[in-house]
């Protein structure tokens, strides 16, 4: 079997890797010149974790940690209001496994790239696909090449250009959150600390920042329009990706937030890694036609506000595989398609089941909601610091029991092919 894969972020590097353990091969084409280092701070658990245990690369996700202790909620003073550090508290936002997204892409690339039957083309895209019939899909790429492949899967994000041309605008449905994030790295200053510190302006407006392992600090706003004409301003700089436009837009609408927002601001119109996008959910009817499969944020972008984004594009990217691997020789992919789907989807549409008082809960817009939510959680960070709460509920180092090192949250079964692999290569 020979499989295509659009996009070499999260997905497609973890796909190719079980693919090429039982013989397949596997072409991911990356538009970009080669692997971005861009990319916030993202955590794995639960299944994906012991996926990744199972690839090799546990001691290597501990290594890229990004230096985290704890999350904090702090004033406009930058004082302290509620504090939840990994270690000596319960519940705590930052995981014991917060990597930088682009730390961890080049870990899954650099496990994959060596392997036999992977190969990866930077700077190429999927020009059009010019078949997707019963016995194969055919694709022109951006270099000019007319190409065959037995599969192709779409894993090139939340706004998928192969997922288009196969499925169509209307194969998909958008769920608005009415939010929008910006993100960058800017500098790190003396004022920054090793905790992922939450600050609440007023207006339904969140900054936030956060320690990473390459000298530099993770910065994300989020905002929560309050009109339908302010929402379109918002909307219109999104989609229109023109960076002063967006730069104008954040100084008129942030820039009287308060705390480090103006140095924020400031040293993101530096920043080689802004990022700019409303948060929306991407939900499929069916994630397969014929030949093509959607992986990853194209086929069920969960949005930042699950935390789920991740790990769910390890677990697909393993179920998918191992779907693919259980095939005779004269069946076609779709039988895989269907089972994976069929297994896959329940847990998928569980996590994208947010409650419709998020993300508005933690987007206060007077005084009076911010001070009752921050008494709320400095409610929730005393009653996680007692000491038989935190050590119960709190930190544990991760350790081997009965093969895993995490509780399992999405299926992982076992594929025949992968454990042969495992053991032919011990």
């Amino acid at each position: 079997m020979h499989v295509l894969i659009s996009g070499a972020g999260i997905a497609g590097p973890t796909l190719a890797f079980w693919l090429s353990r039982v013989g397949a091969r596997a072409t991911i084409v990356e538009k970009a010149s080669s692997m971005l280092a861009q990319g916030q701070n993202i955590d794995v658990h639960g299944t994906a974790l012991n996926i990744i245990n199972k690839m090799g690369l546990f001691e290597e996700l501990r290594k890229h940690h990004t230096t985290e202790k704890g999350t904090c909620f702090v004033n406009s003073k930058g004082k302290s209001i509620a504090d939840f550090p990994v270690e000596g508290s319960a519940g705590s936002p930052t995981s014991e496994f917060e990597i930088l997204r682009g730390d961890l892409a080049e870990l899954l690339y650099n496990s994959a790239k060596s392997l036999p039957g992977v190969e990866f083309k930077f700077g190429t895209t999927i020009a059009g696909v010019i078949e997707n019939g019963q016995d194969k899909v055919r694709v022109k790429l951006s270099t000019g090449e007319d190409q065959e492949y037995d599969v192709l899967v779409a894993a090139d994000g939340q706004w998928s250009r192969t997922r288009k041309q196969v499925f169509g605008e209307d194969a998909i449905q958008v769920v608005d959150k009415n939010a929008f994030c910006v993100y960058g790295t800017v500098p790190r200053e003396p004022e920054d600390t090793d905790y992922w510190a939450i600050y609440h302006g007023l207006d339904s407006r969140v900054l936030t920042t956060r320690p990473d392992n390459h000298g530099t600090t993770r910065a994300f706003f989020t905002v929560m329009p309050l009109t339908p004409e302010k929402k379109a301003e918002w909307m219109s700089a999104a989609r229109g990706g023109d960076r002063k436009q967006q730069l104008e837009l954040m100084n008129k609408e942030l820039g009287d937030m308060g705390w480090r927002a103006p140095r924020i601001l400031r040293e993101m119109e530096h920043a080689h890694d802004l990022y700019f996008q409303p948060i929306q959910q991407i939900k499929m009817a069916k994630w397969h036609k014929n030949r093509v499969i959607c992986l990853g944020d194209a086929a069920f972008a969960p949005t930042p506000l699950t935390g789920m984004g991740t790990s769910l594009a390890i677990n697909g990217a393993y179920l998918l595989s191992g779907h693919l691997s259980k095939l005779q020789a004269d069946e076609h992919p779709s039988k895989a398609f269907e089972a994976y789907e069929a297994e896959f989807r329940p847990f998928v549409e569980e996590i994208q089941n947010i409650p419709s008082f998020v993300p508005g809960i933690a987007h206060p817009r007077y005084a009076v909601t911010r001070w009752l939510f921050h008494r709320l959680m400095s409610t929730l960070a005393y009653i996680a610091k007692i000491p038989w709460v935190a050590r119960k509920y709190g930190y544990q180092d991760k350790k081997f029991q009965n093969g895993l090192v995490d509780d399992l949250d999405a299926p992982y079964p076992e594929f025949p092919a992968f454990e042969s692999a495992q053991a032919i290569k011990a």
